[in-house]
């Protein structure tokens, strides 16, 4: 049990957590906004055509209206982008948590259940927990490893009780049956409508996202490049889905950051360094509006500035004297010293 602690622990460095972060709060705000803004404009119904989840009938939760929408609407948002600047942590966390869950459950009581959600609802559930960190923050933390497994197990969770879940519901019949023409069908692509004329190519196709949600938590084995190779082709396969049946799984593909390392992702970092080099120029000369500034002469040294004040050269080594100059003098008086000496 130890070691499976140690692993659900890893340390990983805060500011890889700090990034996940931002990314998972900006998500919650472009999912109100865009991918459910359709809620705001549902709640004009009457409330008898409201059917809550069972969660919603276990918790005292209220029939939805329009003022009860907006208000949650704008203060959800509000709350989302203060806490994508890390700001507030734990208060702006719990708060984004319990109103965007509100906020699901209402639209999935409209219609289906969206199982992308699944892994940014265990981020945001966990991400509290951390606390303040900052960007570019290497400092190894246990309670920010413990956020993005819990985060990591959610999105391999989903692909895999995803593929649970065809095979209890629809057997080998969601295999071998026409699954995928289906879809094209309803949601089709230009991208993917000829292949209704190839239906062999779907049926494989099918095959191969079947085996590719049972292997999934594969991922957890690998290491360095392999693992995320197959994190690459994850995004690839929501890049693949998206182009022929338009599923995005946005929520999802966020989620699945938490894979990333991303303290190497320094966005403002870099446009700083950008910005720095604009004003420098390419040479690394400051540049003013009026055009590059030269750099200042060099100084000479004091002496050169005397010199060349004087109009005399530098001073060099002291000359030699002539034998009948000081030098004899010298030569006698020592030879007188000699003598005295004796």
């Amino acid at each position: 049990m130890r070691r499976v602690g140690d692993w659900l622990t890893t340390p990983v460095p805060l500011g890889r957590v700090a990034a996940f972060r931002t990314v998972a709060y900006l998500l919650v705000a472009a999912d109100v906004v865009f991918f459910t803004g359709w809620l705001r404009g549902r709640t004009a119904v009457s409330g008898e055509l409201y059917a809550p989840l069972l969660v919603g009938r276990m918790l005292p939760l209220p029939t939805p209206n329009a003022a009860l929408v907006t208000t949650l609407f704008w203060v959800l948002l509000a709350a989302t982008l203060a806490a994508a600047t890390g700001r507030a942590p734990r208060l702006l966390g719990w708060t984004v948590l319990a109103l965007y869950f509100e906020w699901l459950v209402i639209a999935f009581s409209y219609g289906k259940v969206d199982h992308d959600r699944f892994g940014i609802l265990v981020a945001l559930a966990v991400l509290p927990t951390v606390g303040r960190a900052r960007h570019g923050d290497l400092t190894p933390s246990a309670a920010a490893g413990w956020a993005l497994r819990a985060t990591q197990l959610a999105v391999i969770a989903t692909y895999f009780l995803a593929a649970w879940a065809k095979l209890r519901y629809g057997g080998l019949d969601w295999l071998t049956g026409a699954t995928l023409a289906r879809a094209v069908i309803r949601r089709g692509t230009f991208a993917s409508d000829w292949l209704l004329d190839v239906p062999v190519l779907l049926v494989i196709g099918q095959f191969g996202i079947m085996a590719f949600e049972l292997t999934s938590p594969l991922v957890f084995v690998l290491r360095g490049r392999a693992r995320y190779a197959m994190i690459g082709f994850f995004y690839v396969f929501h890049a693949v889905t998206w182009s022929a049946i338009t599923i995005s799984f946005m929520p999802h593909q966020a989620a699945m950051t938490s894979f990333l390392p991303l303290e190497r992702v320094r966005p403002v970092v870099w446009v700083r360094r950008r910005l720095t080099r604009a004003r420098s120029g390419p040479l690394g000369v400051p540049v003013s509006p009026a055009g590059p500034v030269a750099p200042p002469p060099a100084v000479p040294p004091p002496v050169a500035v005397a010199v060349a004040v004087a109009g005399v050269a530098e001073p060099g080594p002291p000359p030699v004297e002539d034998a009948g100059g000081a030098g004899g003098a010298g030569g006698s008086g020592a030879a007188e010293r000699a003598g005295g000496g004796n």
